[in-house]
């Protein structure tokens, strides 16, 4: 019998004024994501912790604090660490030292925005990682809403529209980036998150000066779920600590939900004995069935080991399978006559009795 889970909606990087490149309050965040219906908000300041004395329950919506530790590259963020971990823009500093502190701490990382190409633009520098000969991180960034809203501007014009409407010029995930999560998966479990990056930032365009983008607005596009087998607790600590747990089990899924809520998506795994979810493990007997839900019509397709393994139409894919692998999902929802990347699924891992 499978596991009924609880879904939770959050968003995990951006950053408030007690970053340097921040506008915003972190009360103004936390009622924008109130009216969102946010379930958890996972800020990340750059190298500062400033806001841990408000972490925990604001209402109804989860605040967990963490930081972006922001060289010039090699971004990554963290949480459940009690000490910022600062390492300037001209710091040779290698990220296995900022990696090994954050374990050391007690928390977990992510590296962010893996692929950011920046913009000519706005001037805006690129910020991509660099060193992959590294270990102790959890996960990456698959998508990230700043490093592919920006990969659409390239004329005045089209930008402002491109403010105005940004879930339509969204594309997806990088092919590079899904790539190398494929590739590192293979090796041993990364985990991947959706991030948002977003500042607020302050911007003059044509004469007026725009908000890029007011949080009620940005809410509205790149989360990440996270499944949980018991609702989370009142008790602020248990409940950041059943957040990070589910995100290190890579129990979760990345979507654009600006066109239509994601929850109630799934993606299982079972025989007649047996279930997985995404970021499990389960061991191939013999033959299981692969079972994806989606919350509405739309393309799903089925990757394994990185490569595109079964396709179909509708509201639920079906399918058995009898090779080990690494299976994960994507779904694309279509809505005004095109095509639209809505949720990427964390892997499930079959495995034989011997491994893979």
């Amino acid at each position: 019998m499978t596991t009924k889970f609880h879904d939770y909606r959050g968003v995990i990087h951006l950053h408030s004024i007690n970053s340097y490149d921040g506008t915003t309050p972190v009360k103004e965040i936390l009622e924008a994501a109130d009216k969102n219906e946010i379930d958890f908000v996972m800020l990340t300041d750059h190298s500062n912790l400033e806001a841990k004395t408000m972490e925990g329950w604001q209402a109804r919506v989860l605040f967990i604090v963490g930081q972006e530790i922001s060289p010039r590259f090699n971004h990554y963020i963290a949480f459940g660490c009690n000490n910022p971990i600062v390492v300037g823009e001209e710091s040779d500093e290698k990220p296995q030292a900022y990696i090994d502190e954050v374990v050391r701490q007690g928390g977990i990382g992510f590296i962010a925005h893996p692929d950011h190409g920046g913009t000519k633009m706005f001037h805006v520098k690129h910020y991509p990682w660099t060193e992959w000969q590294v270990s102790g991180y959890v996960g990456m960034g698959i998508w990230d809403f700043m490093t592919d809203w920006q990969s659409s501007l390239d004329r005045v014009p089209g930008a402002v529209l491109n403010y105005l409407f940004p879930a339509y010029v969204l594309r997806g995930p990088r092919k590079k980036t899904l790539k190398r999560w494929d590739e590192l998966n293979r090796g041993r479990k990364i985990v991947g998150i959706g991030e948002l990056d977003n500042h607020n930032t302050l911007y003059k365009i044509m004469g007026r000066q725009l908000h890029i983008f007011p949080f009620e607005k940005a809410f509205k596009l790149i989360g990440t779920h996270i499944l949980t087998e018991e609702p989370l607790e009142s008790n602020n600590n248990a409940a950041i600590n059943t957040v990070l747990q589910a995100l290190r089990m890579g129990r979760a899924y990345v979507s654009l939900e600006y066109f239509r809520t994601a929850r109630g998506f799934s993606f299982v795994v079972s025989d007649e004995g047996n279930s997985a979810i995404m970021g499990d493990d389960f061991v191939l007997r013999k033959e299981a069935v692969l079972r994806v839900t989606a919350p509405g019509r739309s393309v799903i397709r089925i990757i394994k080991d990185g490569r595109t393994f079964h396709s179909g139409t509708g509201c639920e894919l079906y399918m058995g399978i009898s090779e080990v692998g690494i299976y994960r999902a994507e779904v694309y929802l279509k809505t005004w006559r095109k095509s639209r990347p809505w949720i990427f699924s964390n892997p499930i891992y079959v495995r034989s009795e011997e491994g893979f």
